[in-house]
């Protein structure tokens, strides 16, 4: 197979796939998601997205009918299926499938995604160029919803831009990046959003945290302003696809770059951990 579609036992091509019209995904978007990526046919960071999955679930009450372990099994097995593994691993929940109407069904039965196709993780060397919107998503950014329209335009904003990224702010400060997580290096001390309702924070998130700790670079989890942005040594992005991306351009005006060797650092150290759990 060369791309690969799973929906509650089903198996599939992903352009043969088709899922009932009443799925609770369809309608309200009620469900939620995670993604990393394998190589080699081994899953990087699996054991971290497993768990975030379940707990982003947890947080707006979807029970999975599937335990974290089956859940491991299921996405290791269904890799072995493509012809390369080299994949994009993306995994979704939905509260389950009934006639719309906004309290939960009854007796909900979570349907379970899955959705593989043939990929590799970005450069981890190649920078970034940014432009910046207003935050407006809702208040549960911590949960790995399925409701995305904010950051799909956000997204759709930035190609329009022709740049990599969108960076956004709430009432001053930054929060994260329509769909990564976005940190800066000031004096050799990483500033990260602090894990709150504001921001989803990812496994690339707290791989760079543990990469800095682990070389000497202080640690600090608090909001900081634009201002701070735009004066910070080095802007770091984070996601699944990009392990440490530095911005090096935002609205059009340079940024960063002040740092260059503690970010070289950082990503050397990143991409070995990535590579020594794909091999």
């Amino acid at each position: 197979m060369k791309t690969l579609g799973y929906y509650n036992g089903r198996i599939d091509e992903l352009d043969r796939m088709t899922v009932p019209m009443l799925d609770r995904a369809c309608y309200f978007g009620d469900g939620i998601y995670d993604v990393t990526y394998s190589r080699n046919y081994r899953i990087y960071a699996l054991d971290e997205h497993i768990d975030h999955f379940f707990q982003s679930a947890g947080l707006i009450r979807i029970r999975p009918e599937i335990t974290k372990d089956g859940l491991r099994t299921l996405l290791c097995e269904l890799v072995r299926k493509l012809d390369t593994g080299d994949l994009w691993v993306y995994f979704q929940l939905s509260r389950g499938t009934d006639l719309r109407t906004h309290a939960f069904p009854a007796a909900p039965h979570a349907n379970l995604w899955v959705m593989l196709k043939p990929a590799v993780i970005r450069d981890v060397y190649q920078p970034m160029r940014c432009i910046s919107l207003e935050d407006t998503r809702f208040r549960h950014c911590n949960v790995k919803s399925l409701n995305l329209l904010p950051n799909v335009l956000a997204t759709q904003a930035s190609a329009e831009a022709g740049v990599d990224e969108c960076i956004l702010f709430r009432d001053g400060y930054v929060t994260e990046c329509a769909h990564s997580n976005l940190s800066i290096l000031k004096n050799g001390t990483l500033l990260t959003h602090p894990a709150n309702e504001w921001i989803y924070a990812g496994t690339g998130r707290a791989h760079l945290i543990s990469q800095c700790r682990r070389h000497g670079l202080g640690v600090e989890e608090r909001a900081f302003t634009r201002a701070e942005l735009l004066d910070a040594d080095e802007v770091l992005i984070t996601s699944a696809s990009a392990l440490c991306a530095p911005v090096v351009e935002l609205d059009g005006a340079p940024l960063g770059g002040k740092a260059p060797h503690t970010v070289r650092m950082l990503q050397d150290a990143l991409l070995k951990d990535y590579l020594e759990q794909t091999t």
